[in-house]
């Protein structure tokens, strides 16, 4: 399909000030094993928009263009990043003003870290213990909802998320590829044992019974801010089965994508006839390589994301808009 706009042309709230630190009230309590979590009213009410950043209006031609490249496509690959959730109340990385670069000096956990420290460890599980429940409390937002339509109606051909958070799972997709995996799976790095998170959740309360922290401010993927007097005392469970390490089923920075999920992206990528891209910088080599695949096949690009991309100058059309509020505007048929 060739691209339907002019491709000579390349196309090109709430905001907080630099490291300001929040604390959003979230308080976390194990007693004898009951979960009690409580949300200040600031936190659960006024996050949804919290970690968006700042955009113009929906311009009414733009809708026009992205109508007419889905329209001539026929095998659709849509890839989609930190700012498709961001509107569900989950903050990113990068985001200008309200991302965690943006917010706090701190920097995300590295791989290698994780698996050589059994302090990190425990500091890293303290963390998500307390930012669990309302992590997977968060819910699909329409542009979720969208794509999972497209799928249902035979537009989408293939779903590639650089997201650990399942909102594309909860809102039905199956044409689904998960590159980075996902927080609600946990991995024995001994053995290999695939566990479900809430289980995990459950051990932790019983092995921490009295213990209470208060998160001093949100991160992405889960993981709240706490002291280190805070982490000291928690207790970290080991693999029912052998013993092993736990890590959350994703791909931590300084990690690499395992090369089978890649070269089955890749085959999705040289089969499909157009890519669009939904909320994504694509800083971030493991899903901007799939964009240089698409151009040497010569596949038009469209880009729908707040601020740059790293692959700006290969989009035949880029959008900055909120993807909720744009993607349910599009007629998949």
């Amino acid at each position: 399909m060739k691209c339907p706009l002019s491709c000579e042309r390349k196309i090109l709230e709430f905001s907080l000030p630099l490291r300001m630190k929040m604390n959003f009230g979230l308080t976390f309590r194990a007693v004898k094993g009951l979960c009690m979590v409580k949300h200040s009213r600031q936190y659960s009410h006024g996050s949804i928009g919290l970690f968006v950043p700042p955009s113009p209006p929906v311009d009414p031609e733009k809708v026009k263009e992205l109508q007419r490249f889905i329209t001539l496509s026929k095998r659709l690959l849509v890839m989609t990043g930190a700012g498709i959730s961001t509107e569900s109340g989950i903050p990113d990385y990068r985001s200008e003003k309200v991302g965690l670069y943006a917010r706090t000096d701190r920097r995300p956990i590295q791989h290698g870290d994780f698996v050589r420290s059994a302090p990190i460890r425990q500091r890293y599980w303290a963390r998500n213990f307390v930012g669990w429940p309302r992590f997977s409390s968060h819910q699909p937002n329409p542009a979720h909802w969208a794509l999972s339509n497209w799928e249902r109606l035979g537009k989408l051909h293939w779903l590639v998320t650089q997201n650990v958070d399942a909102l594309h799972t909860k809102a039905g997709s199956q044409r689904l590829t998960e590159l980075h995996g996902s927080m609600h799976r946990v991995l024995c790095l001994h053995c290999g044992e695939q566990t479900a998170r809430g289980v995990l959740q459950g051990r932790f309360e019983a092995l921490n019974p009295t213990w209470s922290a208060e998160a001093q401010g949100l991160a992405p993927d889960g993981d709240v801010f706490l002291t280190e007097e805070q982490v000291q005392s928690f207790q970290v469970p080991s693999c029912a089965r052998c013993g092993g390490p736990l890590k959350p089923d994703v791909v931590f920075f300084g990690d690499t994508v395992n090369p089978d999920k890649v070269n089955f992206v890749h085959r999705r990528v040289k089969e499909a006839d157009s890519l669009l891209v939904v909320g994504s910088s694509l800083q971030v080599y493991s899903g901007y390589r799939f964009i240089l695949t698409a151009r040497e096949k010569k596949l038009p690009i469209a880009i729908l994301n707040i601020g740059p991309t790293r692959s700006d100058a290969l989009a035949c059309l880029k959008l900055d808009s909120r993807c909720g509020e744009l993607l349910p505007l599009i007629d998949p048929h």
